[in-house]
């Protein structure tokens, strides 16, 4: 039994050294080189084209109301009809405002009749007096009476015209020219100064107002630019248009003006721009992207391809002088072509770095 014993014993630390020597050669093992595609980064003039969302409003959007309620007896246009400043719309139950006006007329010929008879009293008592047939305290009431007929009078013409107006009112006119928009009430519907939706929308759409928003840090860097906000505006490029099915208005447009408050939620400034809408295209209330080129001078530029994404942070792989691979967080702006990113902190022009396959690389690895 003793000489197996010691076969065995002998057998094991043979297989103890094998595994010893086997870690240690993997400990020694070098990560083998690999070939890749290396570049340096470029110094650009370059320009991105920003998009935005946005919002398409005519340049004057008028809700209409009536001024006086009743029956709606007709509507004189139909959704989408183009009409003119002045052209009648709706046209309200005339009826109980033509007698309101018939009313008031007849008042004031009743107060007419009676301001003549108080001045014919008057200027009999004005001659008696000067005769000494009657008392000053007697003319004096006669005036009176001849300025209390002249009030009513004037009372008298004021409802006249009140009810006049009020029949003119039951035809609702358009306030400017533009497109009809919606009509949710129909004839017969009892309208009203009060209610809450209007009888229609008249849209002014031969200029329309593009509404989207842009970071207030961006903005600033206009504004430090060219030294004060109308000038920036001023320098703002023309601006394209995309629609909501994703195809191109083929008419630029030029920001009209910046809103004064920043949007507290967002960090936001709104601008407005105006677009041509001589082909009726555009369409108030409807959405789209704000397309606005920004050109960036002599930025560091680098392939998109060449940066590994982690999280929040972007690294890129640095290949030093011995050839090794040193992985280098960089800082990027968020303006991309697409194919090229503009590095902001992190690296130089004479760095040397892994253009393609860069998240293949390892760290320490020989890049041939």
């Amino acid at each position: 039994m003793k000489p197996q014993s010691n076969i065995i014993l002998t057998a094991l630390l043979s297989a103890a050294t094998l595994a010893l020597t086997s870690c240690s050669g993997q400990k020694n093992r070098e990560i083998p080189q690999a070939k890749f595609k290396t570049t340096k980064p470029t110094v650009k003039t370059t320009t991105f084209d920003n998009k935005y969302s946005a919002t398409i409003r005519g340049r004057q959007d008028v809700d209409v109301y009536p001024q006086v309620g009743g029956t709606l007896q007709k509507i004189c246009v139909t959704e989408g009809q183009k009409v003119s400043a002045g052209q009648p719309l709706f046209i309200i139950d005339q009826v109980p405002y033509q007698a309101a006006l018939n009313t008031a007329e007849a008042t004031l010929k009743a107060a007419k009749a009676s301001e003549s008879t108080a001045q014919l009293n008057y200027d009999s008592k004005k001659t008696l007096r000067q005769q000494n047939v009657i008392s000053d305290f007697e003319l004096q009431t006669a005036e009176n009476s001849l300025l209390s007929a002249k009030a009513q009078v004037g009372q008298a013409e004021a409802q006249v015209m009140n009810a006049r107006n009020s029949l003119s009112y039951t035809i609702v006119k358009a306030p400017s020219s533009g497109v009809v928009g919606t009509l949710p009430y129909r004839q017969g519907a009892l309208v009203s100064p009060q209610m809450a939706q209007p009888l229609t929308t008249v849209s002014d759409n031969k200029q329309m107002w593009v509404y989207f928003s842009i970071d207030e840090g961006d903005m600033l860097t206009w504004v430090r630019k060219y030294g004060s906000l109308d000038k920036a505006i001023d320098n703002m490029p023309q601006v394209g248009l995309t629609l909501v099915d994703g195809s191109k208005y083929n008419h630029t447009g030029r920001i009209e003006s910046v809103s004064g408050v920043v949007d507290r939620q967002t960090g936001s400034l709104q601008l407005r721009a105006v677009f041509d809408n001589p082909d009726g295209l555009l369409h108030s209330g409807s959405t789209g992207n704000i397309i606005m080129p920004i050109q960036y001078t002599d930025v560091i530029m680098i392939p998109a391809t060449a940066i590994v994404q982690l999280q929040d942070k972007y690294k890129v792989w640095k290949v030093g002088k011995d050839s090794t691979a040193h992985e280098q967080i960089i800082e990027i702006s968020g303006k991309t072509s697409g194919a090229e990113f503009v590095v902001t902190k992190g690296l130089t022009t004479k760095d040397e770095i892994v253009a393609e396959g860069a998240g293949m690389v390892k760290a320490g690895q020989k890049v041939k």
